[in-house]
């Protein structure tokens, strides 16, 4: 109990290192979790605080410094002690489940057991077990696309145990379900901290979850900024100290980015940046609907950005119910939005291909899209302005000050409101393109 279970020395992780788009997701991380603590790890979209989880899990390679897990190194873990830490030492928990579809309930639970050549008499006594003890026995026999949102999340959590690992890592657990199934989840979780004596660390954007945490600890832009304790379990002679705030150097296209997304920030660049797209992409194109479906949706965009879902198959949960997993919407909204977002995306990638078509293809686009008429002067310029915004030589405000013009003054002499939705057309396009 002296000794933390996790230490983290220093640790640095950064993406496209010595690129012109380098950024430094972990920026010199300090950090001790002892046995039995329950941690949250805290913070907006892209603080780095799912980067944080998977370094400490050893998914995530440190750019510089090092992590400890139970006295290991995981910078220099042999192939078989990587393979003890996966399988025994840490349960993993992930927001989007992945339970794989071809397999019965019992045999997701069991998989981790599977790979270890354990017994199938035993290993699904075990299995059972943990089913009992989360209420979905009777589901056992079931396909993952007959369950809810959270019988979903208990059968991941079962699977997390099987092994009776120590440690248990959660990555927005309960991000994809609704309100009463995500406090049946967070109770799980707490009961294992508190009668199994795991420990936990749960990274959450949801200040109401925080009351569950011995500590909290709070990021920003890559970094620890401030600790919250709410029960003391670590020895008194620990301590922590929040590393000071450095600025960022980042690109003058993403600081134009930045400029029309105000909730952008430059830890968001590349991997990061899906999660920020999938939300940016909803407000952008959707209509009322409930925030369970909405959030649902968001989600299902996530998979969809990471290519863990094709096109049909986005269209196809987005018509099931919220509880088979879908967002619950009408097979026409579902159609048409799918056909809305793929739309924007086919536009990002023919400006990323930089091919002459490109710029031709993306003025057909807007022109259809806002049922634009232009004489042939007011097509060129509308033309070109578009392509100076694409090669970031003018930002969103300029470019929609040369929309909105008059003619005689050298605009495309576009009406304010259309020139604004064009414009956020653009910066949309501009968002997915960007990597």
């Amino acid at each position: 109990m002296n000794e933390p279970v996790i230490e983290v020395k220093n640790l640095k992780v950064t993406y496209n290192k010595g690129k012109s788009n380098e950024v430094r997701a972990l920026d010199d991380i300090n950090l001790k979790i002892f046995p039995k603590e329950y941690i949250i790890i805290y913070g907006p979209s892209g603080c780095g605080k799912s980067t944080l989880l998977y370094s400490i899990s050893g998914l995530q390679r440190a750019t510089y410094g090092n992590v400890t897990v139970q006295d290991i190194s995981l910078a220099h873990m042999t192939e078989r002690q990587e393979l003890e830490l996966h399988q025994t030492k840490i349960g993993m928990i992930f927001q989007a489940f992945y339970l794989i579809p071809s397999l019965t309930i019992i045999d997701n639970v069991c998989l981790p057991k599977i790979f270890r050549g354990e017994n199938p008499v035993t290993r699904r006594g075990e299995g059972m077990r943990l089913l009992r003890r989360f209420g979905i026995a009777e589901q056992a026999d079931k396909f993952p696309n007959q369950l809810s949102g959270g019988q979903k999340q208990r059968v991941a959590i079962a699977r997390s145990l099987i092994n009776n690992p120590d440690i248990i890592l959660a990555d927005e657990p309960v991000g994809n379900l609704d309100s009463e199934s995500a406090q049946n989840v967070l109770t799980l979780l707490k009961e294992l901290n508190d009668v199994d004596k795991k420990t936990i660390i749960m990274v959450t954007h949801n200040p109401d979850h925080l009351i569950y945490a011995d500590r909290v600890l709070h990021m920003k832009d890559g970094m620890v900024v401030s600790e919250e304790i709410r029960e003391e379990k670590r020895p008194k002679e620990a301590t922590k100290e929040a590393p000071a705030e450095e600025p960022e150097e980042i690109p003058n296209e993403f600081k134009m980015l930045m400029h029309s997304f105000k909730n952008l920030s430059a830890q968001q660049m590349n991997i990061l940046l899906i999660p920020f797209k999938a939300k940016q992409l909803l407000n952008h194109a959707l209509s009322e609907l409930m925030e369970e479906q909405v959030t649902m949706a968001e989600s299902l965009l996530k998979e969809f950005l990471f290519n863990n879902i094709d096109a049909d198959q986005f269209t196809e949960r987005l018509d099931a119910d919220l509880d088979n997993g879908g967002a619950g919407w009408n097979k026409k909204r579902a159609s048409s939005f799918s056909e809305r977002i793929n739309a924007l995306i086919e536009q990002s990638k023919n400006i990323q291909s930089s091919s002459q078509e490109a710029l031709p293809k993306l003025e057909e686009y807007l022109i259809k899209i806002f049922h634009l008429q232009l004489d042939p002067e007011s097509e060129l310029r509308f033309q070109s302005f578009i392509r100076q915004r694409i090669d970031s030589k003018i930002n969103q405000f300029e470019l929609k000050h040369k929309f909105d013009a008059p003619k005689l003054l050298g605009g495309v002499g576009l009406h304010k409101g259309t020139a604004e939705k064009i414009v956020r057309e653009i910066e949309m396009i501009m968002l997915l393109k960007y990597s």
